[in-house]
């Protein structure tokens, strides 16, 4: 998250210089405030409003993908990492479309229109869970919903992606060229506004998901979604608010484009004169020469030496982007509950922002003094790599949480297995034998065995026998399925097998479901929600609850019965048998448990928080620092498109490794990422070995300097002809 706010706050205060032409801007004074232009105002509003849109949005997306439209992790985590990508892609054509044609006021007033809408499909694909008629919390028409779903992420990417290049330079723009601190402290505001936006967002919108929609339990995505689009639309309300205010600088050109056809040409060029009569060049770029300004042609290679350093660099964003993705999926898994505060899997993304604000001045003030006086040459890019390695021990600190979370987790059926529990609904014990695999089992009245895991085709049938006679239980069970039989002693009814579910509880919530021995209840109800009426040995739905009690309540023989469940934790499953009547108030419910609740505590992620945030503010802002001191001042916006699309191919990386890899262990997987990143810390490390610093303003002056002595030796031998024609 905060890797886009530093991007902001470094590009633009390390490029205030870089003001257009005093004759090209607009020469009207604005009403000031605080010394500030009002319209600065409108601006970060704006600013705050659409970080807090698109931040909002993307906390529960991974989360709206795996259990509103149902799609696996991988999948899950593929298109979230390919819609973060687009994110990062986008920015160069919003840049293009700004500066070559429609301006910064425009291209924002437009792409926000675009972002918008995007906001409201989306929003409106989500409130299909409200109308849903199986009663599940998913769309009946999941094609569609997917279909508008994608369409909606689409217009986001676009419409982030083309104000993420313009918002901030705007409002560089709207200061005069004396008003130079009060540009800076415009910078530092425009970063607490993105910070702000995007943490708070980060904070609320996991709890708007959690609040119910409907009649049953379910998430409320149609609030998660709902009120960051309406932020967003807040943002274009208020950014056209400003209209009459604003500087606005007409398109001057984009110097992206430039250095695009200048390489272009070179490369082109060099392949036409392939033939020895032409001599070789010192640098590719020199092929260029017969075009293009040889002043041009230098700032162009010091660009692409940088460059070529950014090449290693997606494989640190490929780790960085997946707290949002598989590292939100692990947080499901484990037990939020924080001293009475229950943290939901999603906003434990908070912590990097939170850490963030600490570890910046930390890092600047304590830190790297300390290694100065150590007389250690911590160079730019020696920092960058200390970066990546931190994060590659992020991912070993994740795997480890991982092995820990997977021995907590039930062992579900595989290949040809199936499982089955017996549950004693009688009033005697029984002893139960499964033929054809000669096990047997004691089962008291209200009890049940633990899963057991057979060979499906192996279990023949189930021989009970009570002390007073037998009887034999035919089962039909299928592969990859948990299955529960109860067995009663009742005269009349026949022993019922149930399907149970097959995985993990949705978001870390509680599956719950009713079983009767009584002639019959009604209006069962648990919490507040209508559970219905139920028969002897019916049983009812699974419903998902949060954490903690539920007061259940029923109707038994014209008595109304109510009772405090246990305290429910994270992620587990109960059938709760009703087999006593309520003529006391100590009347019994019996607990059986299906899925044991996650006990592995989220607090064990904050250390790979801490030493992924760390890996983020030593390389990040390392980087970007390294990256404009070593670059021509013309030509940072160049670099700036080149670390968002290094950022987007990390992102690509994590698409194309969720998509292809066989991996089936998580833990393996991370430990796979940190050993490439290990990888390739080693091959940055060599690279930034052989690297040397340059000062680009010592490579232009002699190139100006250069130029003029040019420039006098034409003029000289200009009036040199000019005095022998006059001979």
């Amino acid at each position: 998250m905060s890797q886009q706010a530093l991007i902001y706050l470094l590009f633009l205060k390390l490029s205030t210089d870089e003001e257009k032409e005093p004759e090209k801007r607009q020469k009207r004074s604005m009403p000031l405030i605080f010394g500030y232009p009002i319209s600065i105002g409108f601006i970060i509003v704006n600013e705050f409003c659409e970080r807090f849109s698109y931040y909002g949005m993307r906390a529960v997306l991974v989360i709206y993908f795996r259990y509103f439209l149902l799609w696996d992790e991988d999948l899950s985590t593929a298109i979230y990492h390919g819609f973060v990508a687009l994110c990062y892609l986008a920015p160069l054509l919003g840049a293009i479309i700004a500066d070559s044609w429609l301006g910064k006021f425009k291209t924002i007033f437009y792409v926000s229109i675009l972002y918008t809408i995007g906001q409201v499909v989306i929003s409106i694909s989500s409130i299909a869970a409200l109308s849903d008629t199986n009663g599940d919390g998913h769309p009946d028409n999941l094609s569609m919903h997917i279909g508008l779903s994608m369409l909606g992420l689409l217009l986001i990417a676009l419409g982030t992606g083309g104000i993420k290049p313009c918002v901030s330079a705007f409002g560089g723009d709207q200061f005069e060229d004396h008003q130079e601190e009060k540009r800076r402290k415009f910078f530092s505001i425009f970063y607490l506004a993105v910070n702000a936006g995007s943490l708070i967002s980060t904070i609320v919108t996991p709890i708007l998901r959690e609040h119910n929609c409907g009649k049953v339990p379910q998430p409320c995505y149609p609030l998660a979604f709902g009120i960051p689009g309406a932020l967003m639309a807040v943002a274009l309300v208020v950014f056209i608010g400003g209209s009459s205010l604003y500087k606005k600088s007409s398109p001057q050109g984009n110097v992206m484009l430039k250095v695009s056809k200048c390489i272009a040409y070179a490369i082109s060029n060099r392949f036409r004169h392939r033939s020895e009569e032409f001599p070789k060049r010192e640098h590719f770029m020199d092929w260029a020469s017969d075009r293009y300004d040889e002043h041009l042609i230098a700032q162009i290679k010091m660009v692409l030496k940088v460059l070529f350093m950014y090449i290693p660099l997606p494989m640190f964003w490929a780790l960085f982007d997946q707290q949002g993705s598989r590292w939100t999926l692990q947080a499901i898994a484990m037990n939020g509950n924080f001293g009475g505060l229950d943290v939901q899997p999603d906003q434990m993304q908070t912590v990097n922002p939170i850490l963030v604000l600490f570890l910046v001045p930390f890092v600047d003030a304590i830190v790297y003094p300390l290694i100065a006086k150590g007389k250690l040459n911590f160079t730019p890019l020696r920092k960058m790599t200390v970066g990546m390695v931190l994060a590659a021990l992020a991912f070993i600190a994740a795997a480890l949480v991982q092995v820990q979370i997977d021995k907590t987790l039930p062992h579900f059926p595989v290949g040809d297995q199936s499982q089955i529990k017996i549950i004693n609904v009688g009033k005697t014990g029984i002893n139960v034998t499964l033929n054809g695999l000669s096990q047997s089992y004691s089962v008291q009245p209200s009890q049940a065995t633990d899963y057991i895991t057979v060979p499906t085709m192996a279990l023949k049938n189930i021989a009970v026998h009570d002390g007073k006679q037998n009887k034999v239980i035919q089962t039909h069970l299928s592969d990859k399925t948990r299955n529960t039989l109860l067995v009663t002693d009742l005269p009349n009814p026949d022993d019922v097998l149930l399907k149970d579910i097959n995985n993990k509880p949705e978001e870390g919530k509680n599956a719950i479901r009713f079983i009767t021995t009584l002639t019959g209840i009604d209006n069962l109800k648990m919490g507040t929600v209508d559970i219905g009426n139920l028969i002897r040995l019916s049983v009812s739905n699974y419903m998902l609850f949060n954490k903690g009690t539920k007061k259940i309540t029923f109707i038994s023989n014209g008595n109304k019965c109510s009772q405090d469940s246990i305290n429910f934790g994270y992620g587990s499953s109960y059938t709760i048998i009703i087999s006593e009547t309520c003529i006391s108030q100590d009347f019994k419910l019996n607990y059986i448990e299906d899925i044991q609740a996650n006990s592995v505590h989220m607090a064990l992620q904050i250390p790979q928080y801490i030493l992924i945030t760390t890996a983020e503010v030593v390389f990040s802002i390392t980087g970007l620092e390294f990256a404009y001191s070593q670059a021509p001042t013309n030509m940072k916006s160049v670099l700036q498109a080149g670390w968002l699309l290094t950022n987007s191919f990390g992102n690509i990386i994590v698409l194309i490794v969720a998509e292809a890899s066989t991996i089936q262990q998580q833990w393996a997987e991370y430990i796979l990422f940190a050993a490439l990143l290990i990888a390739v810390s080693i091959i940055f490390g060599i690279m930034a070995r052989y690297y040397t610093y340059v000062d680009p303003k010592l490579v232009e002056a002699e190139y100006e300097e250069k130029e003029l002595a040019r420039k006098e030796e034409e003029e000289s031998n200009a009036n040199e002809s000019t005095a022998q024609s006059e001979v």
